[in-house]
């Protein structure tokens, strides 16, 4: 959320940054003639107190000197000025609340190093590992995950439909082993070589935490809700969520940051108006799993951190031997919540393109002000927002899904890359006798 005096003082800059974004102005209009009427009704609200404190002073001269009539012809006086007074503060009142609401829909603002876009046509690629396997040269074309999943009998649609419907999967045996292997394997790296903190979260969250990392109230159509009698509860549609309102509503100690979490749940979404788009697989599904990174950081480290959680999660796809490129991503194509965005795209074969596994970034102050997560500095009172980042580490049915494609021999059979092999207990994926 954007603090209201920087959008009250630099309304023409936010605007034209927001521009860049797709935005509609508006919602940022709407709070330019809110905020004229709101500076007309605080100064009529300053007058009719002075009137009151007046008139209450007149009253009790009037009263010592006996003027008992003219006395209450000026209460009556009061009383009209309090009626007025009580309309006014209702008013600022409602004011308020819309500039809440306002604030609360506005997206985050783009750092100065994002390429100006209006989609991802005008993302910029700033670097890509490894290279992808030239399948013609082995005398074969590659197959996508699905088919190669359900021919070795490690993945189920037709049953996860019948379970639950479209966009859901059954991973079985080996299937099954893989997506947890991953899991662990992601874990291990970014605890053990890269210094985040492992947590195991709630996979449901309130309100006040979705509202604090930015999905409510914009996105709530792609959230699955839960029906409770008296509470109000969402299944997690990624870590971030939890794993940075874990200091909602704190003042940080200096010496507590940075704070780097990271966290296995799997992720729940609707895909509220992506139907139609990557039906096939897994790319797309309403459950899958997801291994989180989160930073939360001082201000003035906060693009360092972003370069950092960056190559932790790259790092993944260079031990996994997967072919990937980065791109940042245009101001058109970034998400509400983040100032600058990565994604982090691994290569495909089946689709003969890279396709996004990660996407990391960073956040500034924006969920931090929503979340009212501060810290303060040794030997300051005054406190400050923390800058909140976050990003997949990686996203675990893709990395699934391009082990297979990447890795697949011309019999159908899966190889396995060697980091991955001491936690799978093998080299080799086969068909199911």
């Amino acid at each position: 959320m954007l603090d209201t005096s920087y959008v009250r003082e630099n309304f023409e800059a936010i605007r034209s940054r927001l521009a860049h974004r797709n935005f509609d102005p508006t919602l940022l209009e709407r709070f330019v003639s809110l905020d004229v009427e709101r500076r007309s009704l605080v100064g009529e609200r300053d007058d009719l107190n002075a009137d009151t404190n007046r008139i209450s002073k007149e009253v009790g001269s009037m009263m010592r000197e006996g003027r008992k009539e003219a006395a209450e012809e000026k209460k009556l006086e009061s009383r009209l000025v309090a009626d007025r007074s009580k309309t006014v503060e209702a008013r600022l009142s409602d004011i308020e609340s819309e500039f809440r609401e306002i604030l609360v829909n506005l997206p985050n603002l783009p750092h100065d190093s994002v390429p100006v876009g209006r989609d991802e046509k005008d993302n910029k690629e700033v670097r890509r590992k490894g290279t992808p396997r030239d399948f013609t040269s082995e005398g074969f074309e590659p197959k996508d995950h699905v088919d190669l999943g359900t021919a070795l009998g490690i993945l189920d649609l037709e049953r996860a439909a019948k379970l639950a419907g479209a966009r859901f999967a059954v991973l079985s045996g080996m299937g099954a082993r893989l997506e947890r292997a991953l899991v662990s394997f992601m874990l291990d790296l970014h605890t053990r070589e890269h210094g985040y903190r492992e947590m195991l979260p709630p996979f449901i969250a309130n309100a006040d935490s979705l509202m604090g990392t930015g999905q409510l109230p914009k996105f709530g159509d792609d959230l699955f809700k839960l029906e409770t009698k008296d509470r109000e509860f969402y299944l997690v549609p990624t870590a971030e969520v939890p794993l940075t309102n874990l200091h909602r509503d704190e003042i940080l100690s200096d010496k507590e940051l940075p704070l780097s979490y990271t966290a296995y749940t799997p992720c729940f979404r609707s895909e509220a108006g992506s139907y139609g788009k990557d039906i096939r697989g897994l790319i797309r599904q309403h459950q899958f799993d997801k291994v989180e990174l989160v930073k939360i950081t001082r201000p003035e480290e906060s693009y360092e951190a972003l370069e950092e959680l960056t190559r932790d999660a790259e790092h993944v796809l260079q031990l996994l031997e997967l072919p990937y490129r980065t791109v940042v991503l245009s101001t058109g194509d970034m998400g509400f919540s983040s100032s600058k965005t990565y994604d982090i795209e691994v290569w495909l074969p089946s689709q003969n393109t890279y396709r996004e596994i990660s996407s990391c970034s960073n956040c500034e102050a924006f969920q931090a002000r929503r979340a009212k997560i501060r810290f303060r500095r040794e030997g300051k009172q005054k406190t400050e927002f923390v800058h909140t980042l976050n990003g997949s580490g990686l996203a675990v049915g893709r990395t699934w899904l391009a082990i297979l494609e990447n890795f697949q021999m011309k019999d159908g059979s899966i190889c396995i890359p060697a980091a991955l092999v001491p936690y799978l207990g093998t080299d080799t994926i086969t068909p199911v006798k």
